[in-house]
């Protein structure tokens, strides 16, 4: 299934015009109990994924923070969906209930065909992603707009409020690091693939990466984006108030973290030697709220290498899943690598 979603990333079509478009089922279709919860001026679409049976059983609750892209949250292909969350087999759903929010303007639901090869959506009019996303796709925005989404599920029923995790993959780390300094219902806080040095700064560790890289013109763009920070416009490209806001570095908001924190990476991700900084330098402030894992030879989705690639085959987010369910319960992650030299 993964490495079928992986391919399907590269070679997908086009979208079709609207006319073309297939009916789609709702998300009780798939599993996913569907609700619309207000937030000033908008409605704000949130997928729940229950154990069968126990929907309406008091459980915590598990918000996770997807990361960038104006993707639908569920890809329908003509077999099916995509799962929604990268990781089943790691207990989360027997633990949980697992939450996640729509991107704002983007449809819940899609079929892969009608959608980017990246899977994201673009209006058919304007081949560009809709306004209503454009102009709060922002750290603010999200930061305050899942608040308000946990305000309102921590007063249901079902929900046992004594613990509440958020979770953030790559964009969403920034998210949740910020949530973690600023939201006073969560109980804990796991940072996935993050770097908090910021997205310029990931942005320019791959740029030097690169064979005969030459980070002039990224440079140029940064002092365009400091520029011209509250500017929102609307284009495939990220506007320059998206980029600044997820450019100031998450570790600002993680030091002053209300709650633990988790930080989990792989070593092969372009992020790793800021996290290892961040690392050494909480250990020389003694800051313990912050704690962090690293897992060997894993790139930034979570996969092994195999013969200097990316092994498709090799998928470990379960792993990095049961971890931080783990830490959830018990305060601790699997044990530690063997030291290495």
């Amino acid at each position: 299934m993964i490495r079928l979603l992986l391919t399907t990333l590269l070679v997908a079509a086009g979208f079709l015009p609207l006319a073309a478009q297939p009916t789609i089922k709702r998300p009780a279709d798939y599993g996913y109990r569907h609700l619309r919860v207000p937030y000033g001026p908008d409605t704000v679409d949130v997928l729940i994924l229950s154990k069968p049976g126990e929907e309406q059983r008091r459980k915590p609750l598990l918000l996770f923070v997807q990361g960038s892209l104006p993707k639908p949250l569920l890809l329908v292909h003509d077999k099916g969906t995509y799962p929604l969350f990268p990781f089943k087999g790691s207990g989360l759903y027997d633990a949980f209930h697992l939450v996640i929010i729509s991107k704002p303007g983007i449809p819940v639901v899609a079929d892969v065909k009608t959608l980017q090869p990246n899977f994201s959506y673009f209006d058919p009019r304007t081949q560009a992603p809709p306004l209503a996303y454009c102009q709060r796709n922002h750290l603010d925005y999200y930061v305050a707009r899942n608040a308000a989404v946990l305000k309102y599920l921590v007063r249901q029923p079902w929900v046992d409020a004594r613990t509440v995790v958020a979770a953030g993959h790559s964009e969403g780390s920034t998210v949740v690091a910020k949530m973690a300094a600023t939201d006073r219902r969560l109980t804990h806080v796991v940072s996935l693939s993050g770097n908090p040095a910021g997205r310029m700064a990931t942005m320019l560790a791959q740029q030097r990466g690169a064979e005969g890289a030459d980070a002039a013109a990224l440079f140029r763009y940064w002092q365009h984006v400091v520029d011209h920070a509250a500017e929102v416009t609307c284009t495939p490209a990220d506007a320059p108030k998206t980029t600044y806001s997820f450019s100031v570095p998450p570790a600002e908001y993680l030091r002053r973290s209300r709650v633990p924190v988790l930080v989990l990476y792989g070593t092969r991700d372009a992020g790793a030697p800021f996290n290892d900084a961040f690392r050494l330098d909480l250990m020389r402030t003694r800051n313990t709220r912050v704690t962090f894992h690293d897992y060997p030879g894993l790139e930034h989705n979570f996969f092994a290498f195999k013969d200097g690639r990316i092994n498709y085959d090799d998928y470990r987010w379960d792993e990095v899943a049961a971890d931080f369910g783990r830490w959830v319960q018990t305060g601790r992650v699997a044990a530690e690598p063997t030291t290495r030299p």
